[in-house]
């Protein structure tokens, strides 16, 4: 069997490919149009103008999806485990997969609301797309401990943490320069006043984007190792 294919680790490994393939494939398209600067465009400015904005929209939304379905098989696998173990509380683990929902929920509205279109929306969704998605992984890498020797090995917990801490570090400064700019546009000049808080703004925000695929990255092997199955019950209405 190929390794995707076991278990149910076709979850994860789609989430990052695809997640990747959108953020990577919406920048060269507008690169090529020049809609954006090569150095450090918004992750959202590429998804801005057609075509990009259409193939930005799509994408992100499936990601969304593929990022909940995630999550949840994640806290299923979890639930399951701990009702050996028991060293997990299950509000905690119900906590994180409420955040991470609301995460993607945020996705969504980026993807359908574009920068230019509607910004209070857009960046709103981004707010809670970023807060909540930090918020996730660090959750996530505190049950990872807690749930030690089960699950994860000690290498994936610190990894995990590692992660975590980065882009929670990294989330500030996205959130902070990008509230003190006075203007919002796609193409800077150096010399243009705010160009040193946009790209560190734009530059922070790729680095907790792609910390989240990395931390998706780390579910892979963990999901190789169970499967999940629907149960149908039809229930007598005579």
């Amino acid at each position: 069997m190929l390794w995707f294919l076991e278990g149910m680790c076709l979850l994860p490994t789609s989430l990052v490919i695809w997640s990747s393939f959108s953020f990577v494939l919406s920048y060269i398209v507008a690169l090529l149009r020049r809609d954006v600067d090569v150095v450090f465009p918004y992750i959202s400015d590429t998804g801005t103008e057609p075509p990009e904005s259409c193939i930005f929209g799509v994408m992100i939304t499936i990601s969304a999806f593929l990022g909940v379905s995630t999550m949840f098989t994640r806290y299923k696998f979890l639930e399951k485990l701990n009702e050996t173990a028991d060293r997990l509380d299950p509000r905690l683990n119900l906590a994180a997969l409420c955040v991470g929902i609301i995460g993607c929920l945020g996705m969504c509205v980026v993807a359908t609301f574009q920068e230019t279109a509607i910004m209070v929306v857009h960046d709103l969704g981004a707010l809670l797309a970023f807060v909540s998605g930090v918020i996730y992984i660090l959750l996530q890498s505190i049950i990872s401990y807690k749930m030690r020797p089960h699950g994860s090995s000690l290498a994936t917990c610190h990894t995990r943490m590692t992660i975590s801490i980065i882009s929670l570090i990294a989330v500030f400064p996205t959130i902070i320069c990008a509230a003190c700019l006075k203007m919002s546009k796609l193409h800077w000049d150096p010399h243009d006043k705010g160009y040193g808080l946009h790209v560190t703004s734009a530059a922070c925000e790729w680095t907790v984007a792609f910390g989240f695929v990395c931390y998706f990255l780390t579910y892979i092997r963990e999901f190789q190792t169970f499967t999940l199955k629907m149960k149908i019950q039809i229930f007598d209405c005579s």
